[in-house]
């Protein structure tokens, strides 16, 4: 399956938010949006990074209150993992499992048009082992 087929049934949405907003506003799309991670983007078709609720976390730890009055540029990654529709599922496990990441950016002719969360990879691998498993149950049934 290609991540193509994922974003047709999950849609192509992506939220973003600019480098300079705070991370207490961050906070806010978070919980507003119901989303784990938000692409940083200064026009909304680039990627400039990419910010989640474990790089709240994690900084929160170190720095305490005063972050969520910081910009989100002080705590997003800036060095983003991203695919294309075309790739395959496949290659995008191996890439979320081998960088630790939950959530790809996909770009298309360099421009935002989608993102995959490993949540979408997961749901993607139980809908193709269902399939399979009615495919061997017919077979085993004629």
């Amino acid at each position: 399956m290609r991540i193509s087929e994922i974003l047709r049934r999950k849609g192509a949405e992506v939220v973003t938010i600019v480098p300079e907003a705070t991370v207490r506003e961050l906070l806010g799309v978070l919980a507003e949006r119901n989303v784990g991670a938000v692409v940083v983007s200064r026009g909304g078709g680039t990627v400039d990074g990419i910010v989640s609720e474990r790089d709240i976390v994690r900084r929160l730890h170190t720095v305490g209150a005063e972050l969520l009055d910081r910009p989100v540029a002080d705590i997003m990654t800036a060095v983003v993992h991203t695919c294309s529709p075309e790739d395959r599922v496949e290659s995008l496990r191996s890439t979320m499992t081998e960088h630790r990441v939950r959530h790809l950016p996909v770009l298309r002719d360099g421009r935002l048009a989608g993102i995959v969360s490993i949540g979408d990879v997961v749901k993607s691998a139980i809908s193709e082992l269902q399939t399979e498993r009615e495919q061997l149950v017919h077979y085993l049934q004629q």
